[in-house]
């Protein structure tokens, strides 16, 4: 195969749409950040400074007047995390990680009118969980709602469009948290590519209609049947995106199997539904998956015998197929393009929360040519941890 030239960074984000916001009664701009509720959040954001190579931003904590949580914002390009631990007992935080682990608790979505969203949310039977609320400092003010999702995942909204501090009221400018990361010029990655959620068995269709009726979403790609099962396993998934396409958030639902899927696994050891993985869009994932699996990264493995025909139905790439297999990536190309991707192990001790990292070349698909080759190297990982 012949190596390509790599992307510009502003490339990493495929499949934008023209959209009318003044016409949308909910208009989602993008997704604002991820909060994750974590039982340590110093460690976690060491973490994913070290190994994602993201940078931290903003803090918040007991030192500036915060007596319940610790809290770091990380970014890289785009990409933007919200890192929560409590620092004493009895919290909601705490309470979320006792019953769940490490997760995600909030996808929190960039909107220009947070009263109409939530007027047009309340009216098609969404739970509203906070009614619109300003805070406010030094840098401007910020209003904000929160609605209620799958499980006990939430989605704030957020208008930032008469703010200019480091995140909101509250956190204050951050450096790097240790010296050996002040040097750093480059990131892995540059945004969130989409999120996926994973629900209850016969539950999927009621959350895509959710987003469809309370946020306007559309339905963009569905898969199931032999599409997305192997010998063992299966499962149902649907894709719903907001108005212009930018924010993406698969579905998933556990279908009948001879064993226990990914997705009834991940529901038993997180307790419910909730967020499985975040892909995480890059322009070089070479590069990437090289540092990340340096500073300790574990990547799932894929077989020789998916790379022996590889090129024969995927084209040309820019990565050659040596390399490819080398490190474990995989490979898919539909009637746009094509693209490149990787899936982490689970990134906490439950056998739940993961990433992916993508890097799309035209493509606006989701692997659908790798999903045997994929299930098949989670389901070797679930029965290394006797799940399957």
């Amino acid at each position: 195969m012949t190596q390509l030239s790599r992307p510009a960074d502003e490339d990493v984000l495929v499949g934008a749409v023209p959209h009318d916001f003044s016409e949308d009664p909910f208009p989602v701009r993008g997704l604002d950040h991820v909060r994750f509720l974590v039982g340590n959040a110093w460690q976690t954001a060491h973490y994913y400074s070290t190994a994602f190579g993201m940078s931290c931003v903003a803090y918040r904590g007991p030192e500036t007047g915060c007596r319940d949580y610790a809290e770091y914002v990380l970014t890289s390009g785009k990409a933007r995390f919200r890192i929560t631990g409590e620092v004493r007992a009895g919290t909601e935080v705490g309470a979320s990680v006792a019953a769940h682990g490490d997760g995600v608790g909030d996808l929190a979505l960039e909107v220009s009118d947070v009263d109409a969203a939530v007027a047009h949310a309340r009216d098609s039977g969404a739970h509203i969980l906070e009614e619109p609320y300003e805070l406010s400092d030094e840098y401007g003010v910020v209003r904000m709602a929160a609605l209620a999702t799958y499980g006990q995942t939430r989605h704030t909204l957020v208008d930032r469009s008469r703010y200019s501090g480091p995140f909101l009221p509250g956190f204050v400018p951050s450096g790097p948290l240790f010296q050996g990361l002040a040097d750093r010029t480059k990131h892995y990655f540059q945004a969130i590519d989409h999120c996926v959620g994973n629900v209850e068995l016969g539950k999927m269709d009621e959350w895509v209609d959710f987003y469809r009726r309370v946020m306007g979403f559309t339905n963009l790609k569905e898969f199931i049947g032999d599409d997305i099962a192997t010998e063992y396993s299966a499962l149902m998934s649907k894709v719903v995106a907001s108005g212009d396409h930018r924010v993406k958030f698969p579905l998933n639902e556990p279908a009948p199997g001879r064993r226990k899927s990914q997705i009834d696994e991940y529901l038993e050891f997180y307790g419910g539904p909730g967020v499985q993985h975040i892909a995480l869009a890059t322009s070089d994932i070479v590069t990437a998956v090289r540092e990340m699996r340096a500073m300790g990264v574990r990547f799932l493995e894929t077989p020789d015998a998916y790379y022996d025909t590889l090129g024969d139905w995927v084209g040309t790439t820019r990565v050659p197929v040596s390399t490819l297999r080398e490190l474990r990536i995989l490979a898919d190309r539909d009637e746009d393009g094509y693209l490149l991707q990787i899936f982490t192990k689970p990134v906490q001790d439950r056998p739940t929360v993961f990433f992916e990292l993508i890097e799309r070349h035209g493509s606006l698909g989701f692997g659908k040519g790798n999903f045997k080759a994929l299930f098949e190297a989670i389901e070797r990982e679930q029965a290394r941890r006797g799940n399957l």
